[in-house]
């Protein structure tokens, strides 16, 4: 799927460091986040790529520069600029982050309930909807104890949809699934950007899920301590800017044949049913 950059971007980062205390995880970040794109985060084990993540939803402040959001300065901004951000922002955290006291349904409608003045029946429908999005249609009242990890993770996707975001961000989706069912989630992801044209950002080191949903990537080096690529994943495989990343993308024997970008039949991809 090409995308057209036009106006303001999503998200812009400009001249990002994070640091814990004295120690520098990244520094000097600048990229722009396309309205309507897949954008995956890569890198090694320990390279900061949560930490990212974390920045971009606000739930740390960079040790130097600017986060914005749509224009507005994300981190600088009062309480009631950065709470409207946020609701049109939705995350999937890596283990799914459900409440465990809660059935799906009641997990969904949590962000219903807090951030709209919605009635109950709105709202019951609104939950029946994004759990019948992600496959989970009759599974409202089930708890996340009963569940597969696979369906953990579709249900906090429907969680995550409830308010509509502009926003979606994705810490390691697939991490814990079986093949099948990391590729099922892949599925659903471009599923929602075919049908809603939300901009996605995942957080990845998965390699055939990169080159499955990414329409751009950027590469964290854990030894420069920066970005030192962006691009899609083909033309980074193919034309790599670094040793680093020609092995990061080439690492396992599967990696030569997986294909440049989502074929595709996958900007229709049917959303996964039933309880696998």
């Amino acid at each position: 799927m090409q995308i057209m950059e036009v106006g303001t971007a999503p998200i812009e980062v400009r001249g990002l460091t994070m640091r814990y205390g004295t120690h520098i995880v990244m520094r000097d970040l600048s990229f722009r986040v396309r309205k309507g794109e897949i954008f995956v985060i890569m890198g090694g084990s320990g390279s900061g790529k949560s930490t990212l993540l974390k920045h971009l939803i606000g739930l740390r402040r960079p040790a130097e520069g600017a986060i914005l959001f749509e224009g507005e300065d994300f981190v600088d901004a009062d309480d009631g600029t950065r709470k409207g951000i946020l609701q049109r922002m939705g995350v999937l955290y890596q283990n799914g982050a459900l409440w465990s006291g809660l059935t799906l349904a009641e997990n969904v409608a949590l962000p219903l309930e807090e951030y709209t003045k919605l009635d109950p029946e709105s709202i019951h429908e609104i939950v029946a909807l994004k759990l019948a999005l992600v496959g989970l249609r009759g599974f409202g009242s089930f708890y996340p104890s009963q569940i597969s990890g696979g369906m953990r993770k579709r249900a906090a996707l429907a969680r995550a949809t409830a308010m509509d975001p502009e926003v979606l961000f994705f810490d390691e989706p697939s991490s814990g699934l079986d093949p099948i069912t990391a590729s099922r989630l892949d599925d659903l992801i471009l599923q929602l950007r075919a049908s809603f044209g939300t901009t996605i950002v995942v957080v990845s080191h998965d390699l055939a899920s990169i080159f499955k949903i990414a329409d751009r990537a950027l590469f964290l080096d854990i030894e420069q301590k920066t970005m030192t690529a962006l691009g899609t994943p083909g033309e980074l495989r193919d034309d790599p800017p670094s040793d680093e990343v020609r092995r990061f993308l080439t690492r396992n024997s599967e990696a030569g044949s997986v294909p440049d970008s989502a074929p595709p039949q996958y900007a229709t991809a049917s959303l996964p049913e039933g309880s696998r």
